[in-house]
């Protein structure tokens, strides 16, 4: 069987000007690969203790020009993490497509009224798991989490699953945009913007 062809490797006139109109681009390209699950599907990394890095999956929810937005409980490992170094990045590698999107910033909050509409929209069952757990905490056993279940769902059974008021979602206000994309004989490319300090991006090649 003979090897795949090298992909067209990528010139800076392919790439926008706007890193986040690019990233749209890599993104609608992830989400029609037939062999990419769940192209929302991104590492986030954030400052443990003592400034340690730790990192794990999380689905990204929304982006626009503002940012990169995400959910979760606030009182988790994270929530605490960012609470305390609100910076963050996020790393995508969607291996069919041989591409990988790095993007690091600061933290915000998203507004009350984001956070509402978007609980609102999960299905039942994840609404009531986010009342459930207490996430990062020790559990004493499968039995304790799916009686909290049980006792959630008797609870809300005649009405709406309000959103609990310690969860909700962050942006990452991208200052760096970093995109990979794979080469033959690992001479991939390599394409970083970083915020100009008056509004728009610089962009340059970098080595692989």
């Amino acid at each position: 069987m003979s090897p795949d062809p090298p992909r067209r490797g990528l010139v800076l006139a392919d790439m926008a000007a706007d890193p986040l109109q690019e990233f749209a681009r890599w993104f609608a390209a992830a989400e029609a690969e037939p062999g990419i699950v769940f192209a929302e599907a991104v590492c986030l990394s954030t400052l443990g203790p003592e400034r340690t890095p730790e990192g794990r999956m999380v689905l990204l929810k929304h982006f626009d020009e503002r940012g990169f937005v995400f959910y979760t409980n606030l009182d988790s490992a994270k929530g605490a993490q960012l609470a305390a170094h609100p910076r963050a990045g996020l790393t995508f590698y969607w291996q069919p497509l041989g591409r990988q999107v790095r993007i690091r910033g600061p933290v915000e909050p998203v507004s009350g009224g984001e956070a509402d509409a978007y609980f609102a929209s999960r299905p039942r069952g994840s609404r009531i798991g986010a009342w459930a757990s207490d996430q990062s905490r020790e559990l004493e056993s499968r039995a304790a989490l799916e009686g909290r279940v049980r006792a959630l769902e008797a609870r809300f059974a005649d009405g709406d699953v309000p959103r609990p008021p310690n969860w909700s979602g962050f942006r990452i206000v991208p200052d760096a945009i970093e995109f990979w994309q794979e080469g033959h004989a690992r001479l991939h490319d390599r394409f970083g913007y970083e915020r100009d300090g008056a509004g728009g991006w610089t962009r340059r090649r970098l080595y692989p």
